[in-house]
């Protein structure tokens, strides 16, 4: 195939990304590239710790979507094994193992959700088990000895654990190993990951070394905030966005987040045109565009990339008839509901009322409504599922949506 040129490939490259280390390799492989008529191998590791995909996921996958568009090899590794380590990165404690059963089935639902986003058959998908399970002590050791414990200790989160005495399992030294190891298997050019992997991702440019080969180009992806703003996108806190869900949910989720990051969600999860990202930082800083227009947009071209455009269309008067009719904000907080509760136990735990007493009170007073439906009886039951409008007095609002479990 005919590659686009150097220039218009950095050009994609680099949209949207933080780090491309070192930028001067990467040029000189995709001139080899060129020159060879060769794609480059591009790799991004999942480990399907939890179910479904979401939009902070889609980050990495849409880069990987750029790249099969200019004609290069993408492999995504389905981390079974090194799920069951579970990545230290940013983590302050060590995390829970899983079974190998619970990941596998995680990561039937991850493979269902890969080609929403990537081509199909442009894309190959392999498990590190693999060549994990196949692997001899002797070989176990001659990785693990290509690392030293004081260059581990120089990770932040590492570091930060052992000046604080707090625990840190031998096996999750291994987890940068394997993910570098990985690289060495499938013969990397590139690796994707999010900016708090950059530790693993360079240790997979010096395994990648040890091993003989020319290693791998870095790419860092920028971490996407969830709903509240403020914490990454993550199903735990409840502050996602899931590419699976329905039409609705998706877009009155969308409708929620904060205007300043209506621009860094078009940037990173959408496909809108560079020309139009430019129009539509134009518009979020002339100050004659009202923030929620933009945010209906964006919710718009998210329903539409993950359902189609009829069922964007249908989402967007639902979400008028509930909002907008009935006056209520559009961006008002979350509260992620993981189990069956009480409408008093909600109202406290989200901030709503000081006390059961006061919940029971405001109730009473008939100053609480659910969807818009008043609510008499302070022990109505609130149970998971599609998302729902808690309004306590006349100002007060909060989005009720399931939870991770």
């Amino acid at each position: 195939m005919a590659f686009p040129s150097i220039n218009e490939q950095m050009d994609v490259i680099k949209r949207g990304t933080v780090d491309v280390l070192p930028e001067d390799e990467l040029v000189k492989k995709l001139e080899r590239s060129i020159k060879e008529n060769k794609p480059l191998v591009i790799k991004q590791g999942f480990d399907p710790t939890a179910p479904d995909i979401h939009l902070g996921h889609t980050v990495g996958i849409r880069k990987l979507r750029q790249f099969q568009e200019l004609g290069h090899q993408v492999v995504v590794i389905i981390g079974d094994y090194t799920a069951m380590v579970g990545d230290p990165s940013d983590k302050k404690s060590t995390r829970p193992r899983l079974s190998h059963e619970q990941v596998m089935a995680h990561a039937q639902t991850y493979q269902d959700q890969f080609f929403k986003i990537l081509d199909k058959e442009k894309t190959r998908v392999r498990f590190n088990g693999d060549w994990f399970k196949k692997m001899t002590f002797e070989e176990i050791m001659s990785m693990a000895a290509s690392f030293t414990v004081a260059r581990m200790l120089e990770r932040d989160d590492f570091a930060r654990r052992y000046a604080a005495q707090l625990p840190i399992s031998i096996h999750e030294f291994f987890y940068p190993l394997m993910q570098g190891y990985d690289s060495v298997e499938i013969k990397a050019d590139v690796e994707l990951g999010a900016t708090e992997q950059k530790f693993n991702l360079v240790i997979g440019r010096h395994i990648q070394k040890e091993y003989g080969m020319e290693p791998q180009i870095i790419l860092t992806m920028p971490v996407l905030e969830g709903l509240d703003g403020k914490q990454r996108m993550s199903k735990s806190l409840g502050n996602y966005i899931g590419i699976d869900e329905p039409a609705n949910e998706m877009y009155g989720k969308t409708m929620s987040i904060p205007d300043e990051l209506i621009y860094r969600y078009f940037e990173l999860v959408t496909d809108v045109s560079a020309g139009e990202l430019a129009e539509i930082k134009a518009q979020l800083e002339d100050g004659h565009t009202n923030p929620r227009d933009l945010k209906a947009r964006l919710a718009r071209t998210l329903v539409r990339m993950y359902h189609n455009a009829e069922a964007a269309q249908s989402a967007e008067e639902a979400f008028r008839n509930l909002f907008v009719k009935k006056d209520i904000p559009d961006d008002m907080p979350v509260f992620p509901l993981k189990e069956d509760m009480r409408i008093v136990d909600v109202m406290t735990a989200a901030g709503m009322a000081e006390s059961k007493g006061a919940a029971r009170r405001l109730i009473q007073g008939g100053g609480v409504s659910l969807d818009g439906e008043k609510i008499n009886d302070p022990f109505y039951n609130i149970t998971p599922g599609d998302p729902r409008v808690l309004k306590v007095g006349k100002r007060k609002f909060v989005r009720i949506t399931p939870a991770l479990s």
